[in-house]
């Protein structure tokens, strides 16, 4: 008579953060990642709230907001501030990126433009969603350079520090991972060193401050080409760190191209293509293979 032996344990999944970035940048942009919030697909997504949709997309979130991570994505580029930034964006218009940081490694931006911009987009924020974000980063990084992170560290260890008793203190996004991850992996490697160098300074401020980050980051390409968007992402996770070292993140940006989204960004096609993958049965299927699951920054 043959032993009957109990099947192996079954490995619990393995977690990590799925944001959508660029909320409220567009109609198209909002719809997408709403449906997808809407059918689990999303575990996170990012805030833009300088933009004039903002106020009204906002109320699209409002059913999920205690069911994923709402945060604010830092806007200080290409589009219009909230209030007056008269040394940053003279005409009323936010500078490129390659100006930002020009002027944020030269010691030019002016610090209080800074904070009182980042201060108005948290107020639009907690008006329209009625509380903190639940995390901060910055659209296109921003929040990695000089004066502007020391900026976000200041918002995340005052004002938003412990500021509800029933809403756990937020995070921050750190850009930063390993070399050897960067490499293995082999998607636009120049590009993920460079975002990962620039979030060094603003990883050591979060340590400094005890104020809590993601533990690896993924989701950087080059958008300027169309790309197998599924074979990418099944590079970005296929070695996420273990639950017990902390909980890694991965950036994506579904849209629904429209009108609007051509003129205020470069970035068209390509989220559509990440919203039909997103959408449709690559994400089921690629959880099922790396036998993971999509998770809020805390459970």
């Amino acid at each position: 008579m043959t032993a009957a032996f109990p099947p192996p344990p079954t490995r619990s999944p393995k977690p990590f953060v799925l944001c959508a970035d660029d909320y409220g940048l567009s109609p198209g942009v909002s719809s997408a990642i709403r449906d997808l919030i809407d059918r689990e697909r999303l575990s996170a997504t990012s805030c833009m709230t300088s933009s004039p949709f903002w106020r009204d997309h906002a109320t699209w979130l409002l059913p999920y907001v205690d069911q994923i991570d709402v945060g604010l994505h830092l806007t200080l580029t290409d589009q219009q501030p909230i209030g007056p930034m008269p040394r940053t964006a003279p005409g009323g218009r936010l500078p490129s990126l390659g100006s930002l940081m020009r002027l944020a490694y030269s010691r030019r931006l002016d610090a209080d433009e800074v904070d009182e911009e980042l201060n108005r987009q948290i107020d639009a924020f907690e008006a329209a969603l009625g509380r903190p974000p639940a995390f901060i980063d910055g659209h296109q990084h921003v929040h990695q350079l000089p004066t502007i992170r020391e900026a976000v560290i200041r918002a995340l260890s005052g004002r938003l520090k412990g500021k509800s008793p029933t809403t756990a203190t937020p995070y921050l996004r750190s850009c930063h991972d390993g070399a050897s991850a960067i490499l293995t992996r082999g998607i636009a490697i120049p590009k993920s060193f460079f975002v990962s160098m620039l979030s060094r300074r603003l990883h050591k401020l979060a340590r400094k401050h005890t104020i809590a980050t993601n533990i690896s980051f993924r989701g950087v390409y080059d958008f300027s080409r169309p790309v197998p968007f599924g074979a990418m992402m099944d590079r970005f996770v296929e070695d996420l760190p273990e639950p017990q070292a902390g909980i890694g993140l991965v950036m994506c940006h579904p849209g629904i191209p429209d009108d609007t989204l051509r003129a205020v960004d470069p970035v068209v096609e390509q989220r559509r293509v990440e919203y039909d993958w997103l959408g449709g049965h690559g994400l089921p299927a690629l959880l099922n293979k790396r036998n993971l699951c999509l998770s809020r920054f805390r459970k």
